[in-house]
């Protein structure tokens, strides 16, 4: 396969990934971009984009009828190579692109197993992997068996909203069948499933041919869904390496990347360590970088910039070149986020030698902690958590989902 320059059309509803824009400018490639009207004026790497294109509205605006036309008529003068998807939501629309217009990568069938939580389930246990109990909403007969064998709690969860958007928990029959009722028809859009206590985890994974060849596993102090339910200061940190969850994890991450067909890219993907038996049971998983600057924190760990390497995969894929991993360094990191009050907080007293990023985003209150020591970096997490509790955290209340995907 020619090793000359190759085209890349990316595609994001909200502004990320610019590291892997400017990586694979820097390879020799043509970088188109598309994303929303209403980033227009954000920060994206110009000098490393040869066009960005302008969709109205954000993510379920897109006429997908037009974004095709669209593609087609770019595609007229330019032979696009591959399509990527930069963030959850584009997943779909990636496949949709690539199955139109015939551009190889992943199709709609695989691209569910990394957007529709519910056949992310079906496909895990049909592999053997551990899942809590669930059901989809489909049939009435189904969901009683399932609330009549089950053990409350439960949540019920959108089958393609990213995060803990749109998560209810309910706690026996009568709530279960109450929410069911307020969904009417959105019904089909939701999954059960049992609440299964214990700590949550995710894998932040590269993979090539099949197979994950850097992963850094790391655990949520507090999770995304009990801050979305109740509020919280996010935190997460990695484990220490060759430890029982550092390996458990991740022999749990190649079984799901082999079992939905994971060929060649990067993935986030969130497993429990069950309270009661010690199991780790599959959560979810997709197919990008994690969100919420868990990418710096993993670089401030590993060495690895999840999102340049990531795109020197897909160089390396559409030339026909291998592709060597860097070094991989095994330091420690950690994250603590909050929304708050102050648009611009003031972090100033938050000056120890270990931090070495601070979340540059307006009303939120963040830093990255890295250490050689796994003990100092949870230290510090537990301590700039209450501070950031006590002096700069707010909350915002859930939005109901409107629009499904």
């Amino acid at each position: 396969m020619s090793q000359t320059s190759k085209t890349f059309l990316c595609i994001s509803n909200f502004f990320k990934g610019g590291a892997f824009l400017t990586a694979l400018k820097q390879a020799g490639n043509k970088v188109f971009l598309i994303t929303t009207e209403k980033l227009r004026d954000s920060p994206w790497p110009k000098a490393d984009i040869d066009e960005i294109f302008y969709m109205p509205g954000q993510d379920l605006d897109w006429d997908l009828e037009k974004l095709l036309f669209g593609v087609a008529g770019i595609m007229k003068a330019n032979k696009i190579d591959a399509i990527v998807a930069l963030d959850d939501y584009d997943v779909e629309k990636a496949t949709f692109l690539r199955e139109n217009l015939r551009i190889s990568g992943m199709g709609q069938t695989t691209g569910r197993y990394f957007r529709d939580k519910l056949a992310m389930r079906m496909r895990a246990k049909d592999a053997g992997v551990l899942v809590p109990d669930f059901s989809s909403l489909f049939h009435d007969e189904d969901i009683n068996h399932f609330a009549d064998t089950v053990p409350a709690p439960w949540v019920l969860k959108p089958r393609s909203e990213a995060s803990a958007n749109g998560i209810i928990k309910v706690h026996n029959k009568e709530e279960l069948w109450q929410n069911i009722h307020e969904l009417g028809d959105n019904r089909v859009r939701y999954l059960v499933e049992k609440f299964e206590p214990g700590d949550v985890y995710h894998a932040d994974s590269l993979n090539l041919d099949g197979k994950p060849i850097a992963c850094v596993v790391s655990q949520y102090l507090a999770t995304p869904m009990e801050i979305s339910l109740g509020g919280g200061i996010f935190r997460s940190a990695n484990v220490p390496y060759g430890s029982e969850d550092d390996k458990d994890i991740k022999e749990a991450n190649k079984q799901v990347m082999k079992a939905f067909g994971m060929k060649s890219g990067a993935a986030h993907t969130e497993f429990i360590k069950g309270k009661n038996d010690g199991k780790i049971y599959f959560l979810e998983t997709s197919s990008r970088v994690g969100g919420a600057h868990l990418a710096e924190m993993v670089e401030a760990a590993s060495g690895i910039n999840m999102w340049a390497e990531w795109a020197k995969i897909e160089d390396a894929k559409v030339k026909g070149l291998s592709y060597k991993l860097p070094k991989v360094q095994k330091g420690y990191a950690g994250i603590v986020l909050t929304l708050s009050k102050y648009q611009n907080p003031d972090l100033s007293s938050f000056d120890d030698a270990e931090v070495c990023f601070r979340v540059p985003l307006d009303y939120h209150a963040g830093l990255i902690v890295r250490s050689k020591n796994h003990a100092r970096v949870r230290e510090l997490l537990d301590d700039y958590a209450e501070r950031l509790s006590q002096d700069f955290s707010t909350t915002a209340a859930q939005e109901k989902v409107k629009k499904f995907h």
